[in-house]
């Protein structure tokens, strides 16, 4: 999966930038709201292109299995739709 991609998902989703030492994702809920649920991306060029077990580790981070995650970055997976899973989860 391309780095790119995935950050761009990300901001698409309800999440919020905030870059340090790495770039760092915040889920907020479509109230505005804050919650538990990040995730982060490394800026080093040798992360430009995301492996397996580091979209699996993100997926865990954002509460979804790695089906469920690929189904977020590829906009099949609305904004809505993450919020409820999260919600049924007892994430958010």
């Amino acid at each position: 999966m391309q780095r790119d991609d995935v950050e761009s998902a990300l901001l698409r989703k309800g999440f919020q930038k905030n870059n340090t030492d790495h770039s760092y994702y915040q889920f907020f809920d479509k109230n505005g709201k804050k919650t538990i649920v990040n995730t982060k991306t490394s800026f080093g060029s040798k992360y430009k292109m995301l492996g397996s077990p580091l979209v699996a580790q993100m997926a865990r981070q954002c509460k979804l299995t790695k089906a469920q995650f690929q189904q977020l970055v590829e906009c099949t997976l609305s904004h809505e739709n993450y919020e409820k899973i999260l919600n049924d989860g007892g994430h958010i």
